[in-house]
């Protein structure tokens, strides 16, 4: 396919995918429980954060999670005591992510809200900068203590060179224009240009076969590698082209 035919094809795909439907069984749907931008903020990190493996799972350990903050997650991080933390720090939630992980994001939520009221200003992009690459480091050393703590492998790094996706994607929930229902786009002070796809497997080996990027590392060098060419195709709304390329994935066609 020629330029023109490539860009029609994925716009054709991510209108197809990129629907209310997509929400049934996707991660998204946890903080599209809630209307209170932080409780939406609180419950799309993490669910974002627990985001690996079988879906079906990763949906039952973010109920796991909500359960637990009696389903108001910004009233908990806000109001919980000690004795609270203490009773999850044992529990399994998903796979590496334990109680212990669990306790650990609370007390920095709660750290976070008291000094920057929202996680969207810790994401602040500058002018100068063309994604979320330093951004998301920003936010890491907001969020996390200086201290090392086991929590602190389940907040990715791409100035390490890792492809972030489960921070990816939490961005592009909160800060995604979407008029299709998908996406929240709750966090008005990021322009939706600026964002990547959430780069993983399956979207990784999606880009190759249709000839997007050449890198065979799924890393932040190919985040960006992606970003040049979808940017092409619209560079206002970049990461729409995540659902063309969830849904090649899903269904197989390119096989």
């Amino acid at each position: 396919m020629n330029f023109e035919e490539l860009k029609n094809f994925l716009d054709e795909k991510a209108d197809r995918y990129n629907t209310v439907d997509f929400i049934n069984d996707d991660p998204v749907q946890i903080p599209h429980r809630f209307s209170l931008k932080e409780d939406i903020e609180i419950a799309g990190f993490l669910a974002a954060t627990i985001s690996w493996g079988n879906r079906k799972a990763i949906l039952r350990s973010a109920d796991k999670m909500l359960d637990i903050m009696g389903n108001s997650p910004y009233d908990f991080v806000m109001n919980h005591s000690e004795r609270d933390l203490a009773g999850i720090q044992d529990k399994s939630i998903h796979r590496t992510f334990n109680g212990e992980d669990f306790a650990y994001f609370i007390r920095q939520f709660n750290k976070i809200y008291k000094e920057y009221k929202s996680l969207e200003n810790l994401f602040l992009v500058n002018e100068e900068e063309s994604n979320f690459l330093h951004s998301i480091e920003r936010f890491r050393n907001g969020f996390l203590e200086p201290d090392k703590h086991r929590s602190h492998k389940h907040v990715s790094s791409p100035y390490k060179n890792s492809s972030a996706k489960r921070i990816v994607m939490f961005l592009r929930w909160m800060v995604r224009k979407d008029k299709r229902g998908v996406d929240l786009g709750i966090w008005k002070k990021i322009d939706p240009r600026y964002l990547s796809i959430p780069l993983d497997v399956h979207t990784g080996n999606v880009s190759r076969k249709l000839g997007l990027i050449l890198r065979t590392q799924n890393d932040w060098k190919t985040v960006e590698e992606l970003d040049r060419m979808v940017r092409q195709f619209d560079e206002s709304d970049p990461a729409k082209y995540d659902f063309a390329l969830f849904g090649l994935g899903v269904t197989k066609e390119l096989l």
